[in-house]
């Protein structure tokens, strides 16, 4: 079965990631993350008044393409930790 970008909504991939995304508050709440994630696991989120990026770390890859392309640098990544 062949799988299109976005899948990962539908099916879970999060359990085989080797680096997660970590959104820090320099997020400035513009959205590209959101352009360039092929699997659709980042949403804009109000947190203490502010828009900011949130994961879906149950379905993200990790392949950091949001990292790349952020404009703030707000986005980190970390070594995932065996679940």
């Amino acid at each position: 079965m062949i799988k299109e970008a976005g899948s990962s909504i539908r099916n879970k991939t999060g359990s085989w990631r080797t680096f997660r995304p970590i959104v820090t508050d320099k997020c400035i709440g513009c959205s590209i993350c959101i352009w360039y994630c092929p699997e659709n696991c980042i949403r804009i989120v109000e947190k203490d008044g502010k828009k900011k990026a949130a994961v879906n770390y149950e379905h993200c890859k990790g392949c950091l393409l949001c990292k790349g392309q952020c404009p703030s640098k707000a986005i980190e990544s970390e070594k995932e930790t065996s679940k």
